[in-house]
């Protein structure tokens, strides 16, 4: 569909202040200059603004037009209302730089990507702003809702900076975000002294184990209920119960290149199937025996779909992750059993000519080198008896449920709290009284951690006044509301720009960004609105010399840091370091 012009011609349309004496001396003002610009709006399409600036020669206080500056930044090309469009076309609805400009172009908006890309910033930039200034009205509502329960957590990929954010839970609002080169306690205090002295204090944290947030949180906030995410704990315990013997796993899977030979065995047996008698086949297999004039290729067909049977072992879990999925030990077992079944099908006469059967032994003797593999099978073995022992604390802490078919946004069952602590308790002394538990030092170790977290694994309600009277708060079990949204986040970017590079989103994607998934928060948006009707009205209050200047500092972020020194920024006494350093030089 193509465009339809508003106007054939591009209207030109004067703009004026609206008083004509100086508010401050009652002075009249004077004509200071006249200037004109094309501007762009959703509703007018492009016009020529002329616009009279006036001055008071008494105070040389200068006055625009008010009207303008409520369409368009000072000197800008497109309006507040092309902005927002832009910037939830690109966030909200995640649409890339040539679908946008294709959209406004239906519009009667001419924009190259480039430009598009310039208004996505300016638009996250308009929103940060636009959201610290509505803190003080946050803080009223999370003061009326009984107060606000902090979620830290942060996400990072390879060398990529990491990106922390914070959300309430209670009305799971973004509070803020910063973009640090690692998670040192040094880094984290002043991103917690922002919530501090915008919200006050929080009534409880919920966070991971990082060393760095755990000593942050205790510093700035000491006296304030910390609890350790259930989610994070048991994940991070399971990955030193397990992830040893499954990184090994890992690695003689692929030493064998098992994968890669399966799945080429795999496309060579389907090149010499026709797809006629292969859907025939498939609809017999495994209830009855095939017609005698399939019977033929009745082994080729098997020996195919249990390849393709075992390479869906790697495909097994539920979303969560390792160690709650563990794709490669269910690959492994599968070709365990597989080689099983060849061994039985070897021993037996199949009806037709021998070769007829080749496709079993040349399956079978695949995988004879990897079914040597010592290595491989004792870790196997070993990781199956700690596996047991992560499944009794995931069922204890009922957390990440087996077949529960929500991965990671499952929050956690509803269990009274106690209730959890007692099963916990019980799962405790089930595993210390095992007569092989002295020996199991992982095991060991998962208990010492248990023990080290447990005052911040459980946490009664908490009882606060509100004006209608006392309630009861329950802290959440897990982070994972975080969890979700960075995967939204990545998810949208891989949608937006086709790159799957997290670590190059991380690098260059504006701190602030999470704050665009308060703009769907029905708790939000009235708090953030003020009354106006639109969120352009919002943007158009900002003063457009601050985001001038915030956009200038986007220029100087870690991504254009050379990559040799970004370490040695990370380290927290690198002046000492270096002076020490310099001093043995001279000596």
């Amino acid at each position: 569909m193509s465009a339809v012009r508003l106007f054939p011609v591009p209207p030109r349309i004067d703009f004026r202040p609206p008083h004509t004496h100086c508010p401050v001396c009652q002075e009249p003002l004077k004509i200071q200059k006249t200037h004109a610009r094309r501007v762009n709006t959703l509703q007018v399409g492009a016009f020529d603004a002329v616009e009279v600036v006036l001055i008071c020669p008494a105070c040389t206080q200068s006055y625009r037009s008010e009207e303008l500056s409520r369409l368009a930044p000072s000197g800008a090309r497109f309006g507040y209302d092309v902005l927002v469009y832009v910037g939830q076309a690109l966030f909200l609805r995640y649409r890339n730089e040539e679908e946008v400009v294709a959209e406004l172009a239906e519009r009667n908006i001419r924009i190259s990507p480039s430009e598009v890309s310039l208004l996505g910033r300016k638009f996250i930039i308009h929103l940060a702003l636009a959201h610290e200034r509505c803190s003080p009205r946050m803080h009223e509502a999370m003061q009326r809702r009984g107060g606000y329960i902090l979620h830290l957590d942060a996400t990072c990929e390879g060398g990529s900076p990491m990106l922390m954010s914070s959300m309430d839970s209670i009305s799971e609002i973004v509070l803020g975000n910063v973009k640090l080169p690692s998670e040192a306690e040094e880094l984290i205090v002043p991103f917690l002294e922002r919530f501090k002295e915008a919200f006050g204090s929080p009534l409880a944290l919920v966070h991971d184990m990082g060393s760095g947030i755990l000593r942050a949180v205790a510093r700035v906030f000491p006296n304030i209920a910390d609890f350790i995410c259930h989610f994070h704990f048991l994940r991070d315990i399971g990955k030193d119960l397990l992830g040893e013997d499954y990184d090994l796993i890992r690695q003689r899977l692929r030493k064998h290149e098992i994968l890669a030979k399966l799945r080429s065995q795999a496309k060579a047996f389907k090149r010499r199937i026709e797809p006629s008698v292969l859907d025939r086949l498939a609809d017999s297999i495994p209830d009855r025996l095939p017609s005698d004039t399939d019977l033929a290729l009745f082994p080729l067909v098997s020996a195919y779909s249990l390849i393709l049977w075992t390479l869906e072992g790697k495909t097994q879990g539920e979303g969560y992750g390792f160690p709650f999925d563990q794709p490669h030990l269910s690959f492994a077992k599968r070709i365990q059993r597989l080689y099983g079944q060849m061994n039985q099908i070897r021993e037996m006469k199949l009806p037709g000519e021998f070769r007829n059967n080749m496709p079993y032994f040349d399956l079978l003797n695949g995988l004879n080198v990897i079914i040597d593999d010592r290595h491989l099978w004792l870790a196997v073995e070993k990781i199956e008896g700690n596996i047991l022992i992560f499944e009794r604390l995931r069922q204890a802490l009922r957390i990440a449920p087996k077949d529960g078919g929500r991965g990671l946004n499952d929050e956690g069952s509803d269990d009274n709290i106690r209730s959890i602590e007692q099963r916990v308790k019980a799962f405790r002394a089930w595993l210390t009284t095992r007569h092989d538990y002295p020996r199991n030092q992982k095991a060991g170790n998962m208990i010492a951690q248990l023990d080290k977290y447990w005052a911040k694994l459980f946490a009664d309600p908490i009882t606060v006044q509100i004006p209608s009277g006392p309630i009861a708060i329950q802290p959440q079990r897990t982070n994972n509301l975080l969890e979700q949204f960075f995967r939204h986040l990545k998810r949208a970017h891989r949608r937006r720009t086709g790159n799957a590079s997290s670590s190059r989103m991380l690098r260059t994607i504006l701190a602030e960004t999470p704050l665009v998934k308060n703009l769907q928060n029905p708790a939000y948006l009235p708090v953030f609105l003020n009354g106006h009707a639109a969120i352009e009205d919002v943007f158009a209050e900002t003063d457009i010399a601050t985001v001038r200047k915030e956009l200038r500092k986007t220029h100087l972020d870690l991504d254009q840091i050379p990559a040799k020194i970004k370490h040695l920024i990370a380290i927290t006494d690198y002046p000492e370091k270096l002076l020490a350093m310099l001093k043995t030089v001279a000596a």
